[in-house]
């Protein structure tokens, strides 16, 4: 929330400097995110008075205007402004003035210049020249009753300061200059000027029938007729400042009234054309189907999950959101109805969201509006609109308000003791009755025992908790002592056969890897084409509508990073990530951190794509493939050793994708991205390799165990086997394994060979040779010819056997 310190000083002027008061707010818990002076410095500008204006005899563009600056005579000045004219007030930069620039150290300063020949002793400013706004249309007109030859920054108040306040969201209290104003007050002690709203007194019996048929959606409507207006009045001066102040642009009067309220008091308003509304409104739940045009131009269909404001012939308003573009006032506006009501922030929550913006209006309803001067501040808008709007003619109708359902606030209690024990410091009664005393907060006292009755305006005092918190924050956290802790500090040593996640991380990081974080909500086609899920766990308040559901893996996640990545011309992206993953499950029951039906594992996943290797000159470009990343994850997970199978996956491709096992239990999947769906995200270039694997295998690991070094020498022997296509490398792995008993100590395939179409060898066309290197010990003995022979043997046996393999010729 942005808004001017002078407005806010004139609610509560403590005796406290600019910096100091937004220390004061930070330390309270309303942290200002920034103090900006509403105009940069300058000097010697004034107000001045054109009293002529002629074409300047040298030039189409240029007019020769003599000016009234307050001094002994007339200035001349030579202007290019379209509405330079005789009788409007204008700043004038005389002659010595320095006006502001984009560099601070280096002003533009102000001397007698000659244009065409024609001398000008100053210069006339727009507001862009005085760096007030970008507005570059003509000079900065001001007020009629500006006093000619006063400092511009005194006419303007330009000696100002913006706040602009972070607010969490239980701080909806302080969505108001008043409501701030209520919080310095409380902490400074100064004291609060009290806003007050005499009452109109009707000139008309006039009302409009109000029905409320949605108690659940609004507690307190409040309304009343306002007849023959002037809608094109113009808004005073000192409103648009303030409003610009605030961030809020003039748009029409009756607009800006309105709008001036709700920064004022954070009273959400909307005025209707009254002559526009078809028999009387209707507070309702919307009904499927139904559609209204916004304010904003937007056409959107409601539900009866939406609040609506209808007419006797269709809907009119979103109701604590947006008006209709039906009702809104015109400049042929002559009669209004000004409706101000209190609407349950669980009714508004998330409405705008789901329509992809966000109103004002909106984000105040959905923190709490205090429901109990509804009345109070329509008296305030109509003697505005009177003010600036009133005709001869115009009437005011009685206040109709309906209260079907206003909150009833639950005392909290407050012990004392507990209060001092929490916020860690010694704390009296007395302390905590001047705190809620400050506060404003009715309250009964009894030993040691304070009962709180929340105010209309607070919606954050629920537990005990938010007293506590009441208590600190006003006293002053700079008033807590510094204690040491009291607790011992002993270290805890982890066991050995489980590594850290952050361990984990280093090691994935080592093998070229960046890590990424990403949102756990995710777009519902990820999960559809990518994990093969059709009924994801969809979020009630999505953050943006895309991002609508839990996700179940973390592929599409690294697909999008891929994504961002090349549209920013990236050549080659390796990624990891080490998140949470949601699934459906009635097995998990409510816990600690556990959420009942919902399994919330964590896993390691992965991408890579581009070079194998950064780029050098030693080496051919390669792109990466299935093994670099198969062989990244052997890497993490040594000494134990990762099986491979080939498997489908809905994400990868049917023929170069594999299911991870380790001891026998499937940990994860790897393989290239299908090439449907490299099309269907616009994934360039070669195909992304994954993985995703479960995060608590990846972070076992096996306790080294020392091995002597062998007393005997290893014998090499290599065989190349003739085997069907079909037959696996882990099968014939198993095969060798098995039948080499005790001295085989490895066997590793270090070449395959699949004879070219036509060509001449003892190869059939569905056959390949496989070449394996054994690896034949005994601790014991040494090896002799004749058992290396049989156990040779009894390998080529056994692959003849199971596999139907042969020695090769």
């Amino acid at each position: 929330m942005q808004f001017p310190e002078s407005w806010l000083r004139e609610f509560c002027n403590p005796p406290l400097s600019t910096e100091k008061l937004a220390e004061l707010l930070t330390m309270s818990g309303m942290e200002v995110e920034e103090l900006r002076p509403v105009a940069p410095p300058f000097h010697g500008i004034v107000v001045a008075e054109i009293l002529e204006a002629e074409q300047h005899p040298n030039a189409d563009k240029l007019r020769v205007c003599k000016v009234n600056a307050g001094g002994a005579g007339p200035l001349q000045i030579v202007c290019g402004a379209p509405n330079a004219r005789a009788g409007i007030k204008v700043p004038l930069a005389t002659v010595g003035a320095e006006l502001p620039t984009d560099d601070p150290a280096k002003p533009f300063k102000i001397g007698v210049g000659k244009l065409r020949g024609v001398e000008s002793f100053g210069m006339l400013c727009s507001a862009r020249e005085l760096k007030l706004s970008e507005d570059h249309g003509g000079l900065l007109e001001l007020a009629a009753d500006a006093v000619v030859g006063e400092d511009i920054r005194k006419h303007l108040a330009l000696d100002d300061t913006l706040f602009t306040l972070k607010l969490t969201p239980n701080l909806g209290h302080g969505l108001s200059v008043f409501g701030v104003a209520r919080e310095v007050a409380a902490l400074t002690g100064a004291p609060l000027l009290k806003a007050e709203f005499p009452a109109i007194k009707p000139t008309t019996d006039d009302k409009l029938p109000i029905r409320i048929e949605a108690t659940d959606l609004c507690g307190r409507f409040s309304g009343r007729v306002v007849k023959g207006i002037d809608t094109q009045a113009k808004t005073p001066a000192w409103m648009i400042q303030r409003l610009e102040r605030c961030g809020q642009r003039s748009v029409t009067a009756l607009v800006d009234i309105s709008n001036y309220v709700m920064f004022e008091y954070g009273r959400p308003t909307h005025i209707f054309d009254l002559d526009k509304i078809s028999g009387g409104l209707v507070v309702r739940w919307g009904m499927a189907g139904e559609q209204l045009k916004l304010l904003n131009g937007n056409t959107i269909t409601v539900d009866d999950k939406v609040g609506v404001i209808a007419d006797a012939r269709e809907v009119e308003s979103l109701a604590g959101i947006m008006g209709g573009d039906h009702t809104a006032v015109s400049d042929d506006t002559k009669n209004v109805y000004v409706e101000a009501a209190f609407w349950w922030p669980e009714a508004v929550m998330g409405r705008g969201r789901r329509y992809n913006f966000s109103t004002d209006a909106g984000h105040r309803f959905e923190r709490g509006v205090d429901p109990a001067q509804t009345v109070e501040h329509i008296e305030r808008i109509t003697r505005l609109i009177i003010d600036i709007c009133g005709t001869a003619d115009t009437k005011v109708g009685p206040m109709d308000d309906q209260s079907p359902n206003v909150p009833m606030r639950k005392p909290v209690a407050l012990r004392v003791a507990r209060a001092a024990k929490v916020i860690g410091m010694p704390i009296t009664q007395a302390d905590c009755e001047s705190v809620f005393t400050r506060l404003g907060l009715p309250f009964t006292a009894a030993d040691g025992v304070i009962t709180v009755t929340p105010p209309s305006w607070r919606f954050d005092f629920l537990i005990e908790e938010d007293l506590i918190e009441e208590v600190i924050r006003v006293l002053g956290y700079p008033t807590l002592p510094s204690t040491a802790p009291l607790a011992p500090i002993v270290g805890r040593t982890g066991s050995e056969s489980r590594q850290a996640k952050h361990a984990l991380r280093r090691a994935v990081a080592a093998r070229d890897y960046f890590e990424t974080i990403n949102f756990s909500f995710v777009e519902e086609r990820w999960e559809r084409e990518l994990a093969g899920v059709t009924d994801p766990i969809k979020l009630l308040n999505p953050i943006a509508a895309p991002l609508s559901v839990m996700r179940t893996s973390l592929i599409g996640s690294l697909v999008q990073v891929l994504r961002h990545n090349q549209t920013r011309r990236a050549t080659r992206v390796r990624v990891f990530e080490l998140g949470r993953v949601f699934r459906r499950d009635a097995a998990v029951a409510n816990g600690p951190l556990s959420v009942a039906g919902i399994e919330q594992p964590l896993r390691l996943g992965g991408l890579a794509w581009g070079p194998a290797e950064q780029q050098q000159w030693s080496q051919r470009d390669r792109a990466v493939d299935f093994f670099d990343v198969k062989g990244d994850l052997e890497a993490l997970f040594v000494p134990q050793t990762l099986t491979f199978e080939a498997a489908e996956h809905p994400a990868l491709h049917p023929g170069r994708s594999a299911r991870l096992s380790l001891n026998g239990i499937v940990i994860g999947v790897v393989g290239e991205l299908h090439p449907r769906w490299r099309q269907a995200y616009e994934i360039s270039g070669d195909a992304p390799v994954v993985f995703e694997l479960d995060l608590d295998a990846a972070l076992a690991r096996r306790l080294p165990q020392g091995q002597p070094l062998p007393r005997q020498q290893a014998v090499q022997r290599d065989l190349a086997l003739v085997v069907k296509d079909s037959v696996s490398h882990d099968a014939l792995m198993a095969a060798i394994t098995a039948a080499g008993g005790a001295l085989l100590r490895s066997a590793r395939l270090f070449d395959v060979f699949k004879p070219a179409a036509g060509s001449s060898t003892d190869l059939q066309a569905d056959e390949r040779s496989l070449a394996v290197r054994l690896e034949l010990l005994d601790d014991e003995a040494t090896l002799t010819e004749e058992r290396i022979d049989a156990a040779i043997a009894a390998i080529v046996a056994a692959v003849g056997q199971q596999l139907g393999g042969r020695l090769r010729g």
